[in-house]
């Protein structure tokens, strides 16, 4: 059933509007393909060649693909949904509308914003050039993390990976403007050219800000000799991944002992944060940042925080601001040549911040209730799936197998939008953009401090209504669906099964792995960080898991660059095993049904792979694929597809792949996990 709405809005959305919710020819277009490239040599290419000629990059985006086709038909939906309460004025005041449409006037009224200048971010800067000794530093730093604006580290409320019916504070390194501290380290000439470019930026960013030339550019080699210190102590992605290494469970007291030069006390305390428990995420890092902060004079401290402050606001700040920000952010991280119009980027920063506000009037406009409904029945067909491949699995015992089918039967599952909407206790007002995305941020961290002490929130949700993704958290132990990505090409009411269940079925089973992927099966049912497994089935998962980092390992996407193996673990064992679930879905959907005739001459298995080769169809510029090689958990778009297919022997007897073909990988470093 819908969930009723706590204000409604009447919306005149035209056909034009309603129509881009669907896709003209549901299930697999034969345009798309290209028949000339033979499935079993490359199946991404068979299945997305045409589609990949028909289509190009967009001048504003670093990347183009199903997602983002996706993503762009929801967001005229949401655009006209802004247009249309923006241009009322009558809302009555601290309704979802009144919230929705003046934030999405206040930041579409670039002439103000200009005229405004740097005014609103003054009291910030002048708090920070109030810094005058080291020691005032962490008073100083929690003031801007209450505000939400960045500096050193980060400190954040969730839920407790080894008591998940409680809530923990957690420290995590940060404090770095590029992407990776590898960036800052490595000596390759694209990294030394990348370093080069970042200082110029921060440089030309103080200009804006007031500073002469001269000043401007001592000030730039302060930020980035500070922040390749910070750098240098950071843990990198892979050694994040594992939760076990991440848990450090601290007293206040013992923090104070073990990381001297910071006065944490007095940063809590300054906070208003009074649980005596926390996590230090990274406690290398926190002991060097402590000697960073003993060390490091206050001018140098200055700088630096004006950098973040000036960094992490620049899109609120007038024009010039974010124009330069984009210089660098997009068109030297990203190889993306044009901005994108500024329509987009404020509907882009309500979904950020008023989501579930926004969210309330997309899912009536987007998402039917028989969607979900559908969905769910999907989802409880790769459930049962899943199960019978635990059960019959012949390297898993049976204590294991009794654990494992216990978790699964335990998945949460959520789709389209939440039981409860979220409240934006926070003013917005008509005519103070900057003021609206700052006292949004406030809002958000104190409602994030507020959990502790308090029950769990399990109808808390991670992402916003017209998203188009899907996660696993497993200290909820839970599967996550927006009502975004249950759109075509994932999902279309009109397609037949064999493509629906290789598409959304895909992604449903992918989440689904993540429960018990290299990470996610390090938490037991309830959600605790907590082994379940026998020494023995967990050598045996390791060596299976072994041939998937290989595996990926090999993939060099660009000259030079390969897929990090580890790093991407996670979500490659969910590819792999996802696809497999999905695909024994769908045979179980099958049983006690006519076999369906074959559709544009490809019969149900045929159409399954290529359902699911579809949604990871992508251009993507040079410099955006370099960027995710570094940072993405995720392997590109065309491993996704020919990685798990060449390891399944389902997908062999669809094509008739002959052993030597690429596409069919040897036994004997083919991973079968489930």
């Amino acid at each position: 059933m819908a969930f009723p709405l706590r204000a409604t809005l009447s919306l005149c959305l035209g056909m034009a509007a309603l129509s881009l919710v669907a896709q003209a020819r549901p299930g697999v277009d034969p345009a798309n393909l290209d028949t000339a490239i033979k499935p079993c040599e490359d199946f991404y290419a068979f299945a997305n060649g045409g589609w990949l000629k028909s289509h190009s990059l967009p001048a504003d985006k670093a990347r183009f693909g199903a997602f983002e086709e996706v993503s762009e038909r929801n967001r005229a939906i949401l655009k006209q949904i802004l247009e249309e309460t923006s241009a009322k004025t009558t809302w009555t005041k601290g309704s979802v509308q009144q919230k929705v449409g003046d934030f999405y006037a206040s930041g579409m009224n670039e002439a103000a914003i200009d005229k405004r200048g740097l005014a609103p971010l003054k009291p910030t800067l002048a708090t920070i050039d109030g810094l005058k000794d080291a020691k005032e530093l962490p008073a100083l730093l929690a003031k801007l993390h209450t505000q939400g604006l960045p500096g050193g580290f980060g400190f954040f409320v969730r839920q407790d990976a080894k008591a998940s019916t409680q809530y923990l504070g957690y420290l995590n390194q940060g404090g770095t403007g590029l992407p990776d501290r590898d960036y800052y380290l490595k000596d390759d000439a694209r990294s030394k050219d990348i370093r080069a470019k970042y200082e110029a930026h921060v440089a030309k960013m103080f200009q804006l800000a007031g500073d002469a030339p001269a000043l401007a550019a001592v000030r730039a080699k302060v930020v980035l000799d500070l922040e390749t210190r910070m750098a240098q102590a950071q843990w990198t992605r892979v050694e994040q991944r594992n939760p076990q290494k991440t848990y450090n469970k601290r007293t206040l007291e013992q923090l104070a002992g073990e990381v001297p030069g910071f006065d944490w006390k007095g940063y809590f305390q300054a906070r208003g944060v009074k649980q005596a428990d926390l996590n230090l995420s990274q406690p290398s890092y926190f002991q060097a940042f402590g000697k960073l902060a003993a060390e490091v004079p206050a001018t140098q401290w200055r700088t630096y925080l004006r950098w973040q402050v000036l960094n992490a606001t620049a899109n609120i700040l007038p024009k010039a601001f974010g124009e330069e920000s984009f210089a660098f952010q997009g068109k030297v991280l990203s190889g993306t040549p044009e901005r994108e119009p500024r329509a987009k980027r404020i509907e882009a920063a309500a979904d950020t911040t008023l989501g579930e506000a926004l969210g309330q009037l997309y899912v009536k406009v987007a998402f039917p209730p028989e969607a979900k409904a559908k969905v769910l029945e999907m989802v409880e067909n790769l459930r049962i799936a899943l199960r019978e491949r635990i059960t019959n699995l012949d390297w898993m015992g049976a204590d294991t197998k009794q654990q494992a089918i216990k978790k699964l039967n335990a998945f949460g599952v959520k789709i389209g939008y939440p039981d409860k909407w979220r409240t934006y206790a926070f003013e917005v007002k008509r005519d103070d953009y900057f003021g609206n995305v700052r006292r949004a941020s406030a809002f958000r961290i104190q409602e994030n401090l507020k959990k502790l002490g308090r029950p769990i929130d399990r109808t808390e949700w991670g992402m916003t209504p017209p998203t188009v993704n899907a996660y696993y958290n497993p200290t909820m132990n839970e599967i996550v669906f927006p009502a975004g990505i249950l759109q075509p090409p994932f999902f279309d009411p009109k397609a037949d099964d064999a493509v629906n269940y290789g598409s959304l079925g895909f992604v449903i089973g992918h989440e689904m792995t993540h429960g018990f992927d290299d990470s996610g099966s390090q938490f037991d049912a309830e959600g605790n960080l907590k082994n379940w497994w026998t020494d023995a089935d967990k050598k045996a998962y390791e060596s299976r898991t072994d041939l998937v980092v290989k595996q990926y390992d090999a993939y060099e996407p660009l000259k030079g660059e390969h897929v990090n193996g580890t790093l991407t673990l996670g979500e490659n064992i969910a590819d792999i095993g996802g696809l497999k679930i999905a695909f024994a879905a769908y045979q179980n959907s099958l049983k006690g049904k006519a076999v369906p005739v074959p559709i544009e001459g490809f019969n149900g298995p045929q159409r399954f792979f290529l359902g699911a080769a579809t949604v990871w169809r992508n251009h993507i510029r040079e410099a955006a694929l370099s960027l995710r090689l570094k940072t993405d958990s995720h392997s590109p778009g065309r491993e996704r597809v020919n990685g798990p297919l060449s390891n399944l022997p389902e997908f062999y007897e669809a094509f008739g792949c002959a052993d030597g073909q690429p596409m069919k990988r040897d036994a004997k470093v083919r991973p079968a996990i489930w």
